[in-house]
């Protein structure tokens, strides 16, 4: 890990970029340059003092989930994102497969939705970034590690808990998309990837999971219509849009509900409450 090459090449990305470059707002009496230090540890959903070591050549070698963190923070390209792996010590990602680095355009149209739910999902239902309305409708997925950041090994690992987002009456659909997702997925990762894993797991406890994936049903779609449960509010109907990347490896999913509904009446409650209760 090359310590002072991090902490330059990190000071000058950070000085590079401005609020409104990732949906920030200025403020007034702004005196730094670029963003400042505590902005990227928020888009990085770390700690400013573990981003503020990591400057200051004093830091441990971060992990690879950090590293992509810090890449979609940053707004890297994919050469400045392989440059930085390299830096602290690790391989590269596989282009061909990678799942977790999102495309400065993508986080450039999500910067710009601030008044309804919008967030990025991987080919395994990891959500990858989301911003505010997104975490007050359906929570907020930073904190996840492993294999509980896929909602696909959720569905199916935590029923109790990840299908209260959902009418009861649609679990059988959302179960079947979702596990025609995870096959299109595990056709292209192969069966020693992180989809074959969740397959494997969920094989061993789930015979909900055993009987869809036994079916081979192959689609990655998504809703264009569909219900959302609040814990507090209760159903929100809404419309679905799904913006994919070239390669389908990434969609930025936009939520959206009928102008002068009671719906858009509750999204708009939400963005202005945020994740606070009701």
């Amino acid at each position: 890990m090359d310590r002072d090459e991090l902490a330059e090449f990190l000071l000058r990305r950070r000085e590079a970029l401005t609020p409104a470059d990732v949906g920030l707002s200025t403020g007034p009496r702004r005196r730094t340059t670029g963003l400042r230090r505590e902005e990227v540890a928020q888009l990085a959903t770390m700690s400013t003092d573990y981003y503020t070591r990591l400057e200051q050549r004093r830091g441990p070698q971060p992990s690879v989930q950090i590293l992509a963190s810090l890449a979609r923070a940053l707004r890297l390209t994919e050469d400045e994102r392989d440059y930085l792996f390299r830096l602290c010590g690790h391989s590269a990602p596989d282009r061909a497969h990678i799942t977790e680095y999102v495309r400065p355009g993508i986080l450039r149209v999500l910067d710009r939705l601030h008044d309804t739910p919008a967030f990025v999902v991987s080919v395994l239902d990891e959500v990858l970034v989301q911003n505010d309305a997104s975490r007050a409708l359906v929570g907020d997925s930073s904190a996840l590690t492993g294999l509980d950041r896929s909602g696909i090994y959720r569905w199916f690992a935590y029923p109790d808990i990840e299908r209260l987002r959902y009418r009861e009456a649609d679990h059988p659909r959302q179960a079947r998309a979702l596990v025609g997702s995870l096959r299109a997925a595990h056709g292209v990762m192969g069966a020693r990837s992180r989809a074959g894993e969740i397959v494997a797991e969920l094989t061993a406890r789930s015979p909900e999971f055993v009987e869809l994936w036994d079916a081979h049903v192959v689609s990655r779609r998504f809703e264009q219509h569909k219900v959302m449960v609040h814990p507090e509010l209760g159903e929100i109907e809404v419309d679905c849009q799904a913006l994919f990347t070239e390669d389908e490896s990434h969609a930025l999913i936009v939520l959206t509900a009928a102008p002068g509904s009671e719906s858009a009446s509750k999204l708009e409650f939400l963005r202005v409450l945020g994740t606070q209760k009701v």
